[in-house]
C-alpha cells in the first residue's frame, strides 16, 4: 500500500480528530513546509489546513509562493485538500487557492478532492442525511473516504482520446477560440476533437428544479428546457473523455453561458458521474485575473463536479485586442507545449 504523506498547516481539535480517524490504519508520514519546497514529485499527499475565522494562516502563504515557484514540485503526485474552519466563510477560497497552486507545481487532484467542514458543518448536512449519521461523522466518513481515494487513484489513458471543446463565443476575432482551435489542430492523430459553441441561447441556466424532478427527466435523457442542452451538449460531454473549456475573462469570472453549463451538468450527474473524464481549460484576460476565473473552473468542475484536474490543466493569457493573442510573443511555443501536454496526459 502506498504511503500517504500529510502536509498539516495549522491545528485545531476538531481537525486533529478528524485526522485521526480518516488515517486509521494508512501508512503515513507527516511532510513540513520545507519538506514540500525541495519537492514533493510521485507522492500521494493530503494537504489539510485549518482556517480560523479571520482566514488562512501565514504557512498557506508559504506554501503557495513555494508552489508557484516550482512547476515541477508536484509532477506526478495526487493530491487531496482537507479544509477545517472555525467559521463559515474562507474555507473554500483557500482550498481553490491551493487547488490551481498543486495543479501548476504538476499535482493531480481526482474528482471531488477537497472535504471542508465550517464552523456550524452546516455544509455537511445532505452527506449526514444520506448517511443516516451526524454532522460531524459524515464529515469525518467523507474525509476518510478522501485519503481511500487518494491513495488508490490511477489517471486513466485512452487509445485515441475523445476532446470536447466548448465555448461561448461567437466573434470570428476572439482570441480564446483562436487559441482553442490552435491547441487542437496541434493534437496527433489519435485524438477526435468535437467543438461545441454555447452562445447565443443555446443553453439556458438551470431552474432549480428538486432533486427529484431532475432525476425524473435525467432518466429519460432529457432536461425541464430541453434544447440543444440535451440534444447535443450533455450527451458530448458523456461520450468525450477530456472537456477543453475556452474561457474569456468576463468581469473576473466565465461568461454566463459557461457558468449555465456547468449548472446544467447537474442534469447528466444525477445518474453520472466525470470521475474518469479529465477538464482543461484556456483563459484570456484582456487586463488582469485569469486565476480567478481559473479558480472559478476547478471550483465547478472538479471540486463540485467530479472531473479530473490535471496538472497544469489551464493555459491563461493577456490578450485584449481582437489578434493580440496570435502577437504576443512566445504564443507558439506555449501552444505547442500546451497540446503536448494534453496528449501526454490522456494518451496510451
Amino acid at each position: 500500500m502506498k504511503t500517504l504523506k500529510l502536509l498539516q498547516l495549522g491545528s485545531g481539535e476538531r481537525l486533529e480528530r478528524l485526522l485521526c480517524r480518516a488515517l486509521a490504519g494508512v501508512p503515513a508520514e507527516a511532510i513540513t513546509l520545507t519538506d514540500a519546497e525541495c519537492g514533493l514529485a510521485g507522492s500521494r499527499i493530503l494537504f489539510a489546513l485549518h482556517i480560523d475565522e479571520f482566514g488562512a494562516e501565514e504557512s498557506l502563504h508559504t506554501l503557495l509562493r513555494s508552489l508557484r515557484r516550482s512547476p515541477g514540485a508536484l509532477l506526478g503526485s495526487v493530491c487531496g485538500i482537507v479544509v477545517d474552519g472555525d467559521g463559515e466563510l474562507y474555507t473554500k477560497a483557500a482550498a481553490q487557492a491551493l487547488a490551481l497552486a498543486v495543479s501548476l507545481a504538476g499535482g493531480l487532484l481526482p474528482g471531488k478532492p477537497l472535504v471542508e467542514g465550517t464552523g456550524s458543518l452546516y455544509n455537511q448536512h445532505i452527506a449526514a442525511k444520506n448517511l443516516g449519521v451526524s454532522l460531524e461523522e459524515a464529515y469525518f466518513t467523507r474525509a476518510a473516504d478522501l485519503v481511500r481515494r487518494v491513495l488508490a487513484f490511477e489517471p486513466p489513458k485512452f487509445a485515441a482520446p475523445k476532446l470536447l471543446m466548448l465555448h461561448a463565443s461567437g466573434n470570428r476575432q476572439s482570441n480564446t477560440v483562436w487559441m482553442g482551435r490552435e491547441v487542437l489542430r496541434r493534437l496527433p492523430e489519435p485524438f477526435r476533437s468535437r467543438e461545441i459553441s454555447l452562445q447565443n441561447g443555446t443553453i439556458f441556466d438551470c431552474r432549480g428544479c428538486s432533486y427529484d424532478a431532475c432525476l425524473h427527466f435525467a432518466e429519460q435523457n432529457r432536461c425541464f428546457y430541453g434544447g440543444a442542452i440535451t440534444e447535443e451538449v450533455l450527451p458530448a460531454v458523456q461520450e468525450s473523455d477530456a472537456l477543453l473549456l475556452l474561457c474569456p475573462n468576463f468581469n473576473d469570472a466565465v461568461s454566463a453561458n459557461i457558468t449555465a453549463f456547468f449548472n446544467r451538468l447537474t442534469n447528466l450527474l444525477v445518474l453520472r458521474d466525470l470521475s474518469e473524464k479529465y477538464v482543461f481549460a484556456i483563459v484570456v484576460s484582456g487586463y488582469s485575473g485569469s486565476d480567478l476565473v481559473a479558480r472559478q473552473i476547478l471550483g465547478a468542475m472538479n471540486m463540485n463536479k467530479g472531473a479530473i484536474l490535471p496538472p497544469q490543466f489551464c493555459l491563461m493569457q493577456t490578450a485584449n485586442d481582437p489578434g493580440s493573442a496570435q502577437k504576443s510573443e512566445g504564443i507558439a511555443g506555449r501552444l505547442d507545449a500546451f497540446a503536448a501536454h494534453i496528449a501526454q496526459t490522456l494518451l496510451l
